[in-house]
C-alpha cells in the first residue's frame, strides 16, 4: 500500500497474528500513514474486541511531534468509551502517551496487546512500554476499530471489508 510493505503474518511469543487487512489514512489531504492490522490465527474479525491478541502497525509519510499523539489519542479514545471509563483508565493513558517519541516519514509505532500481559508500544520495532488491561487494549484499539474511529474507511480496510 503506497510502497509501504507489512508481512503477510506477525509471531509473538505464542502465538501467530495474521494480516486482516492494510489501509492508508489521509489527514486533512495529506497521507499521514498506512497501517495493518493483525489478529490471532482462528479469531474472527467480529471479535476483534475479545481478549485475544491483536496488532496494528502504523508507518508514517509525515515528521510528528512525540508530544503531539496524546491529545490525539485522548481525543480518540474519549469518542469511544464512556466518561467513567476514561477517567478510570486515564492514568495509563497518560503512561501511554508520555511514552511517544517523535516520528519520521518511514518510522513505525506497533501497538501489540497480549491477553495477560498487556499492550506494548515499539516504536520501529524497539518496545517503549507495556500497560496492562484488557480495558486499555480495548480503548486504545477503538481509535482505529471503535464505533467512531479516526476514519471509517480506515476501519472498514485494515479490518479486509
Amino acid at each position: 500500500m503506497e510502497g509501504v510493505c507489512y508481512s503477510e503474518s506477525y509471531m509473538d511469543a505464542n502465538n501467530k497474528l495474521r494480516l486482516t487487512g492494510v489501509a492508508l489514512l489521509r489527514y486533512w489531504g495529506f497521507k499521514a500513514y498506512t497501517g495493518a492490522f493483525y489478529l490471532e490465527e482462528g479469531t474472527p474479525v467480529k471479535d476483534v474486541f475479545t481478549d485475544r491478541t491483536k496488532r496494528i502497525e502504523l508507518e508514517y509519510f509525515r515528521s510528528i511531534k512525540g508530544e503531539d499523539f496524546g491529545p490525539a489519542t485522548n481525543k480518540s479514545i474519549a469518542k469511544n468509551v464512556d466518561s467513567k471509563t476514561f477517567d478510570r483508565l486515564r492514568p495509563r493513558i497518560d503512561y501511554h502517551n508520555s511514552l511517544y517519541e517523535d516520528v519520521r516519514p518511514g518510522d513505525r509505532y506497533s501497538l501489540t496487546y497480549v491477553p495477560g500481559k498487556g499492550t506494548e508500544l515499539a516504536r520501529n520495532g524497539e518496545p517503549k512500554g507495556l500497560i496492562e488491561g484488557a480495558d486499555f487494549a480495548a480503548a486504545v484499539f477503538s481509535i482505529w476499530l471503535g464505533p467512531k474511529p479516526i476514519r471509517d474507511s480506515f476501519k472498514r480496510q485494515i479490518l479486509g471489508r
